[in-house]
């Protein structure tokens, strides 16, 4: 393979030779364009944008005519603006770089910051926005000036009119980057917008209209879950999705697209108090279990003392050691024990002999609760129920429902006291299921989560702390129970459960896109995922200057200690001969410990816990100067250059220390990518200790087999490539279990996306239509269709037509006799005949109610209806998918399970849906005094970035409609009583109450 690469070059390189003819021509493009003023660039454009719009309108009229399938619209109107957006690229793009000519030596406040611009693109950068107007993605290492490269191909794909959407990874960079390269635009004449979380509904409408809007992914996303629960047009925010660029890509659509993006209100249940009641309990079962670990390794480092240990002691050591470790792997003293030459082996070597005789089951006998990090979770043993419930063991198990109903089917019992039991029998698996539940949840928030790591508390709230960035996630939660469990633990106030409103997963939104691009320092490592999931490629392009930076061999060390220890030594010495270092953490603990560590040796410097706000980004960008000493999170100030101070250069540059390796390869990529731009001098090391998670879970023990062999001491340090290639065969394997989890995610959601996008379609009919008259009447015949569809027509008489009569005249106020439809040939004429009486009657009642208000109030019905059906299906589908994975346990392929009982749940849903929207506009009154409708805004809605096993909620509630329920008869309460003059067919004229005319006009009165 690497000789076919030195001959014929990398798919990149390849890729770029294509290019290069194109960049020749825009430079020659650009040559004619000196002198031309602001006026020239801005009619030009107005010039563009009315040639572009006509020729796709052209085109458009001619190829979409007669096709009907929605994918296949999507690709040809895709692949006709591609078309014709790629004849006008050579003049587009060097019409931006004459805009930057025009503004060099300009000043402008960006986010309150005076700027001075001094950019004119270098054909690296052309190449980027081509390969980005490709529809793919450019990498491009830090500093090369990527939000100069995306205004090539914003500027042309907004020349169609249809508006692009730049997706940043916080709403400062969507701000920033909107002011900053929104001049260039205004340049040339275009508008521009951005997006911010505290925007409210008409600020967002106005930014989604520009020609160019910036904003965060979760913004994106959220509004377009909003626009499809609004029960008003006025207030759709977002228009068609045509093209967007994602900054920072790898960060949106790899790291983020494990969790999807939810929309949830509160569920109307009580604060649970099992999590209060069970803490007491869980908190002993805890204590007792440290106490019972601390002994072991105690007994296990008598038995280690002897230098001379025999077969059956070592056995029995590592015996001990195992034990430990299934109990509490995070035991201090445990992970001190394991530093020692020889232990790790000895563990291992008897937990493969327990594999190997499938005994791991008596390793547990002695734990009250055995843990398994890689799987996250947490199972009580035998006797962690007995220390739970001394006088009755049971209480903590979960019963055989199956054998306990066999046994009261066996009972000579009737009928009433077999089904009296069994309900019992429900009632407690049910109880014990949802006890043991919560002991699991708070056994995971005392065990496996740890406070200042995978969360902080403040204010009185448990906040997710971002196990990628490091950030702080206001309003986030973990689903499950979990986080109440964390809430209880840390003794805060307990929140409400929350249910799903509206949900869907990055990919899936940024599917949607008719074009998708991306820019990032590192995406080449994730290529095969991009290509798969997105169908984006990835073009690696090449720096404009050579890379200089100095990436040392990774030190590791057997303990954190010493690995904490180092870092300070290496601080201190780069500190006092003045060149600049940032040091990368993967928590906000490691930053607070370090901190410390710095002060006490009298070391000045910054701490970023990457908290999202402005001065995140001027704290990192001021950490190139001379003695400057920065602590922040692997991926702070991601989007922000660090420029070198005067007479860094000299002294070697940016330094870098990672204090620990991160589970993506492309995190320490972009941290070590901090230093070194655009040529600059630079250098990086990593830090690496034996305790580190990465290196505990998926590398340590051939890592330390080889330290044991070099009888090193803690203290000792070791440096080779050896490890560097450990290190990254680990990250692999992390890599590849994450694209794992979020391959599962999509897969699911496939399955749910198909049905948001017939809900969502048919909202949007009902949403924006004049008048949806048509589908009432398809929904009438549906409904028909459901009621008597599956019986043999041959066997009319003997139907059950009181049943059938009773569900046509609650639904379409109708009732069929069956001597009158005798001379019917067949079902479809029967079909037809109940329609047509429906029909009639629901003609009288647009006889009474004025045409215009009676389309109002079918739509209010058809919206209200959907989003309450769709939020019980929702909810049906959550509860599905939590427990779907035990049909594993019964030799099913869960997935299979899930799309067929998901195909059953959307049908019911579909049948319900129809049935309650007809019955609902049938037995609709109205006044003639309707309210405007305004946009109403639901309290405790959540907007939740929920992560597989966590979810995240912001109290944001934006042009979210009120999810009351409704009634079966769901009317608009208005002037029921209101008295209405109808005419008797005698032609008397009557006055009656609005809430009798159902039955007035059954007997065929109409309205005076």
């Amino acid at each position: 393979m690497g000789i076919l690469t030195k001959i014929f070059g990398t798919k990149s390189d390849r890729e770029i030779k294509k290019i290069l003819p194109i960049v020749k021509q825009v430079n020659e493009f650009y040559a004619t364009l000196e002198g031309k003023d602001l006026s020239y660039l801005q009619d030009r454009t107005k010039e563009l944008q009315a040639v572009i719009k006509e020729s796709i309108a052209e085109q458009e009229s001619k190829k979409l005519n007669n096709v009907d399938d929605s994918k296949e619209l999507k690709k040809i109107r895709s692949q006709i603006a591609e078309n014709v957006l790629e004849q006008h690229l050579v003049e587009a793009f060097a019409l931006v770089k004459h805009a930057c000519r025009l503004l060099y030596g300009k000043e402008w406040e960006v986010v309150g910051q005076k700027i001075k611009w001094e950019m004119i693109p270098y054909d690296e950068q052309i190449i980027g926005g081509i390969v980005l107007h490709q529809g793919k993605i450019s990498e491009m290492k830090t500093g090369e000036g990527k939000t100069l490269v995306a205004t090539f191909p914003i500027y042309l794909n907004a020349l169609s009119g249809r508006g692009v959407h730049v997706i940043t990874v916080n709403d400062y960079l969507a701000q920033r980057d909107a002011e900053w390269m929104g001049k260039v635009f205004e340049t040339l004449g275009l508008s521009v917008g951005f997006i911010l979380n505290s925007m409210n509904p008409q600020q967002r409408k106005s930014s989604y209209n520009c020609d160019i809007t910036y904003g965060t992914n979760n913004e994106f996303g959220f509004d377009y879950l909003r626009d499809n629960m609004t029960i008003d047009s006025e207030f759709l925010v977002q228009r068609k999705h045509n093209y967007a660029i994602v900054d920072e890509v790898d960060s949106v659509l790899i790291d983020e697209a494990r969790t999807p993006l939810i929309i949830s209100g509160p569920v109307e249940t009580k604060i649970n108090q099992s999590y209060v009641d069970l803490k007491r309990p869980v908190q002993s079962l805890v204590v007792k279990q440290t106490q019972l670990i601390s002994t072991l390794v105690s007994e296990a480092q008598t038995l280690l003392k002897n230098e001379t240990l025999s077969d059956d002691e070592k056995q029995q050591a590592g015996l001990l050691l195992l034990k430990a470790k299934r109990g509490l792997p995070k035991f201090q003293k445990l992970q001190d024990l394991f530093q020692e030459q020889g232990t790790i082996k000895m563990m291992n070597a008897v937990e493969s002999e327990y594999i190997a005789d499938k005994k791991t089951y008596l390793l547990d006998e002695d734990l009250l609760f055995s843990i398994d990090e890689q799987s996250n979770s947490v199972d009580l043993s035998d006797k962690g129920r007995e220390a739970l419930s001394p006088d009755n063991k049971d209480a903590f198990t979960i019963p055989d429902l199956g054998e306990l109903l066999s046994d009261i089917d066996e009972q000579n019992l009737s009928d009433e006291q077999k089904q009296l039991k069994k309900e019992k029998v429900y009632k407690l698996h049910s109880e014990r299921s949802s006890k043991i539940h919560y002991l699991s949840q708070l056994l995971k928030a005392y065990t496996l989560f740890d406070k200042d790591v995978e969360y902080v508390v403040q204010n009185g709230q448990v906040l997710i702390v971002d196990e990628f960035t490091g950030r702080v996630l206001p309003g986030r939660r973990f689903s499950g129970g979990l986080h109440q469990a964390l809430e209880a633990k840390e003794n805060v106030k307990i929140e409400k459960e929350t249910q799903t409103l509206a949900s869907i997963t990055i990919q899936n939104y940024f599917r949607m896109y008719d074009k998708l691009s991306g820019m990032t320092g590192t995406a080449d490592t994730e290529a095969a995922e991009f290509e798969k999931i997105y169908n984006l490629g990835v073009t690696v392009i090449p720096t404009h200057r050579p890379i200089k930076r100095n990436d040392f061999n990774d030190v590791i060390y057997k303990s954190m200690q010493a690995k904490y220890k180092a870092v300070i030594k290496e601080v201190s010495e780069y500190y006092s001969k003045g060149q600049p270092v940032l040091i990368g953490t993967v928590s906000v603990e490691v930053s607070e410990l370090l901190s410390k560590m710095l002060k006490q040796k009298g070391i000045p410097h910054n701490v970023l816990n990457a908290k999202q706000h402005q001065s995140e980004a001027q704290i990192v960008a001021q950490a190139g100067l001379k003695k400057s000493i920065t602590i922040a999170t692997n991926m702070a100030g991601r989007g922000t250059d660090i420029k070198l101070g005067p007479g860094v250069e000299e002294l070697g540059g940016l330094h870098i220390i990672g204090t620990a390796r991160h589970e993506s390869r492309r995190i320490d990529l972009q941290l070590m990518g901090r230093s070194g731009r655009q040529g600059d001098n630079g250098s990086s090391r990593f830090y690496i200790s034996l305790e580190d998670d990465l290196m505990r879970l998926f590398n340590m023990d051939r890592l330390a087999t080889y330290m044991d062999r070099l009888s090193m001491d803690e203290d000792q340090e070791l440096s080779a490539g050896m490890l560097n290639r450990g290190v990254s065969n680990a990250q692999k394997k992390v890599e590849e279990r994450n694209f794992a989890m979020r391959k599962h995610l999509l897969e699911y959601d496939d399955v749910l996306n198909q049905q948001r996008e017939i809900i969502y379609d048919l909202r949007n009919k009902a949403l924006l239509s004049e008048s949806i008259k048509d589908t009432i009447n398809e929904f009438i015949e549906d409904f028909i269709f459901d009621t008597v569809g599956d019986l043999d027509f041959k066997q009319i008489k003997d139907w059950d037509w009181q049943s059938i009569n009773q569900q046509l005249n609650s639904n379409l106020l109708v009732n069929i006799d069956v001597n009158e439809i005798e001379s019917l040939q067949s079902l479809d004429e029967l079909i037809d005949y109940i329609n047509e009486e429906a029909l009639k009657y629901y003609k009288l009642k647009e006889d009474v109610i004025p045409s215009e208000l009676l389309r109002k109030v079918e739509k209010f019905i058809v919206l209200k209806t959907i989003d309450e059906k769709w939020r019980n299906h929702l909810l049906g589908m959550d509860q599905l998918r939590e427990g779907i994975g035990l049909r594993a346990y019964g030799q099913k392929n869960p997935l299979i399970e899930y799309k067929s009982e998901s195909y059953n749940f959307f049908q019911e849903l579909m049948v319900s849906l129809r049935s309650t929207i007809i019955q609902r506009v049938f037995h609709a009154q109205v006044s003639d005094q309707v309210q405007t409708q305004q946009n109403p805004l639901q309290k405790n809605i959540q907007l939740q970035h929920d992560e597989a096993a966590k979810s995240d909620s912001n109290e944001i509630p934006k042009n979210i409609p009120s999810q009351e329920d409704m009634s079966n008869e769901s009317e608009l309460k208005l002037g029921r009583n209101d008295k209405v003059e109808l005419i008797a067919p005698s032609g008397e004229r009557v006055k009656v109450k609005f809430k009798k005319i159902d039955q007035y006009l059954m007997k065929g009165y109409t309205r005076g």
